[in-house]
C-alpha cells in the first residue's frame, strides 16, 4: 500500500502543480497558494468527517514546531507555481524531487523531526546525482 499511495501522491503533486500554476497566472501566486490551502483544508475536513476519526483530541500532544508543516505548504505552493512559470513543469518537478530526496536524506541522517536515523550510503548519493544529471538532460 505504501508504494501505491506514494505513486498516487506523486501523480497528484504533479497535477496540483499544473493547476496551481494556471490559478496563479489568473489571480496571482500567493492568491493561488491561499486558495489551494483553503480548498485542501475543506477537502481534508470533509474526509475527516467521513472517516469519523476521533483522534483530533491528540492534537494537544503534537510538538508545536511540527505544526509548521502547514506553513511549509504555502512556501511549497509558491515555489512550485513560480518554478513552473519560469522553467516549465518538467524541469520544475525534477528539481523539486531532487531537493525532496536530498533534504530527506539529510533529515534522516540527523534524525530530524523524530525520524529514525539512517546513514546515507554511496548508492543513495549516486541516485540523487543521477537524478540531477537527468534534470540537466531534461533542461536540454
Amino acid at each position: 500500500m505504501g508504494w501505491l499511495f506514494g505513486v498516487l501522491a506523486g501523480g497528484f503533486i504533479a497535477l496540483q502543480g499544473v493547476a496551481n500554476a494556471r490559478i496563479g497566472a489568473a489571480i496571482g501566486t500567493w492568491q493561488a497558494a491561499t486558495l489551494t490551502q483553503f480548498t485542501g483544508f475543506v477537502a481534508a475536513a470533509l474526509l475527516l468527517t467521513v472517516a469519523r476519526d476521533r483522534r483530533i483530541n491528540a492534537l494537544a500532544r503534537v510538538k508545536p514546531y511540527y505544526l509548521a508543516g502547514g506553513a511549509f505548504a504555502a512556501i511549497i505552493i509558491f515555489g512550485n507555481v513560480t518554478a513552473i512559470h519560469r522553467i516549465g513543469m518538467t524541469l520544475a518537478v525534477s528539481l523539486v524531487l531532487i531537493a525532496q530526496l536530498a533534504l530527506t536524506f539529510l533529515a534522516e541522517s540527523n534524525g530530524w523531526f523524530g525520524a529514525k536515523k539512517r546513514r546515507m550510503r554511496w548508492p543513495q548519493a549516486v541516485g540523487i546525482a543521477l537524478m540531477a544529471v537527468g534534470a540537466a538532460i531534461v533542461k536540454g
